[in-house]
């Protein structure tokens, strides 16, 4: 028999238990957090890893959730439809905090938690690509499809030295590319690459890894406050538990959390 309430109960016992394992905010680091009243948290749109569809569940809603009831005001999520619109917002006032992945190039503009989930990077390759394995991929007349501005294109675009980069500022435009045949693989994050296999007839995911990115909370740099509460809420969240429970309840294959 499949109990489907269990991972919801163990939640919900992890919830109420997490409530009482905190220190209350003060005014200073409600309004850094939430200066609006409410707590708007941005990430992309779309995105297994932090939501689903109608965004009312997922890490990212959980764990939004649970950092706005520590202060004291509702969530607004705020979601972006590419990774060039979710970053070019920073500077915009238009959020407080940012579920996203760590990369160096993100933490000029942004300041991060630790991570509290981890993914790794990969290639997802087309049937008729001439493409066994990930030490094949940098070859002269390999098309790579890459999300403009995404970790994958950041990594990449120093390091690729004879194959050519194609960017798309989608992940589904990305995938379109190796199924049409206009690229031979998309690398991206493991959670993207296992559902877009099975959009692509005889694609598959190599074995390997090109990297391994953490995904964190940010906010703004120059909020210096507001940083420092939410690195604080993170490390509580792990320790607890609440991470590794939400992580569970949201079922997504290659989404584990961080140690």
């Amino acid at each position: 028999m499949r109990t489907h309430w269990l991972p919801a109960l163990l939640f919900g016992l992890l919830l109420s238990a997490c409530s009482t394992f905190h220190t209350a905010p003060t005014g200073e680091e409600r309004m850094a957090l939430a200066p609006t009243g409410k707590l708007r948290a941005a990430f992309l749109a779309n995105t297994s890893i932090h939501a689903t569809r109608d965004l009312k569940s997922g890490v990212a809603i959980d764990l939004g959730n649970e950092l706005a009831r520590r202060i004291g005001v509702p969530l607004e999520v705020v979601t972006y439809p590419t990774v060039a619109a979710l970053f070019n917002s920073v500077p915009s006032g238009q959020w407080d905090i940012i579920f996203t992945g760590i990369a160096p190039d993100r933490a000029k503009i942004i300041d991060f938690s630790e991570p509290y989930a981890q993914i790794e990077m990969g290639f997802l390759v087309g049937k008729d690509a001439p493409i066994a394995t990930t030490s094949e991929i940098d070859k002269s007349g390999v098309r790579i499809a890459v999300v403009e501005r995404g970790a994958a294109d950041v990594l990449l675009t120093p390091t690729i030295r004879n194959a050519t980069l194609v960017r798309n500022p989608t992940v589904a435009g990305a995938v379109d590319m190796v199924k049409t045949g206009k690229a031979d693989a998309f690398v991206a994050l493991k959670t993207f690459l296992f559902p877009a296999s099975e959009q692509v007839p005889g694609s598959r995911v190599l074995d390997g890894r090109v990297s391994v990115e953490g995904v964190g909370i940010g906010v703004p740099k120059g909020n210096a406050v507001g940083v420092a509460y939410v690195r604080k809420f993170v490390d509580e969240a792990k320790a607890s538990g609440f991470v590794k429970a939400t992580i569970e309840r949201a079922g997504v294959r290659g989404l584990n959390a961080a140690p």
